[in-house]
């Protein structure tokens, strides 16, 4: 998060920075901030002077004999010998004065710093909540897209279709290409089944040349192999033949009757 880019919350964190109640992790982020950026920088230092007689109040001392001895000393030099014997009693009860006003200044200022460091406490709490929520929402948000991208990269892309039927053109298998994994999907549409000894193997017959396995079946009613798109792309034929248990060599063929076939037809 840019605080440059919310002015009122930067000038909130440097007044707290400046007083020194900014700590843990939203100090070490305004710090870092503050290292790159002049504008916060000079906001700290503002605050810092602002506060500066605030740190040079001290709890207050009672003076010692000796300064009621030397103040006494110079008011009696100070006035008239006639109201010598009056003097000492107004002018205790002015030091008194004095030093009682001095002392209610003190504490109302260490009050109003007090509560100014109340003030900002709380603001920066809020704002560190605030962040901290932030925080959670976009670790969650990245979670989401993380699943999400995993989910989109498990979607099959079908590229190429084939309806394969037997010799009364009825539709047998379903054949579907998804090149973006390299995987052939076939489903079983109709009610034939290989006996235990026999099995169902793919073949795909190009334009030229002998035809090519493309690996045996089992007996799931839905079966994945793996193939390269170069082996399927159209206007390649597929065929499924009937072979022992486990199939044939792919380089001579068929040995069995082809009992379903069709061409592979790219998708829309």
């Amino acid at each position: 998060m840019n605080l440059l880019d919310h002015p009122e919350l930067a000038d909130r964190l440097a007044a707290a920075y400046g007083l020194g109640t900014l700590r843990g992790g939203a100090r070490r982020r305004f710090e870092a901030q503050a290292r790159k950026s002049p504008a916060l920088r000079a906001a700290a230092l503002a605050w810092q002077e602002r506060f500066a007689g605030m740190t040079e109040l001290q709890p207050g001392e009672a003076p010692s004999p000796n300064v009621w001895k030397r103040i006494e000393i110079e008011l009696a030099q100070q006035r008239p010998s006639a109201v010598a014997a009056q003097a000492p009693a107004q002018d205790w009860g002015r030091v008194l004065r004095w030093w009682r006003g001095a002392a209610f200044a003190g504490a109302l200022t260490a009050f109003a710093a007090l509560g100014v460091s109340v003030y900002l406490g709380g603001e920066v709490q809020q704002r560190e909540a605030q962040l901290a929520q932030l925080d959670r929402a976009r670790s969650t948000l990245a979670e989401q897209n993380v699943q999400l991208a995993s989910q989109l990269s498990a979607q099959p892309e079908i590229r190429y279709v084939a309806v394969l039927e037997d010799n009364r053109s009825s539709a047998s298998m379903l054949v579907t290409f998804d090149p973006k994994h390299n995987t052939l999907t076939l489903k079983r549409l109709g009610a034939f089944q290989e006996g235990p000894d026999k099995s169902l193997q793919l073949w795909a017959l190009p334009p030229s040349g002998g035809p090519r396995s493309l690996g045996v079946l089992g007996g799931n009613e839905v079966v994945k192999l793996t193939a390269a798109e170069s082996q399927v792309r159209d206007p390649h034929m597929l065929a499924i033949s009937l072979e022992p248990k486990g199939g044939v060599p792919g380089e001579g063929g068929p040995t069995g009757p082809v009992l379903f076939k069709g061409p592979m037809l790219q998708a829309p």
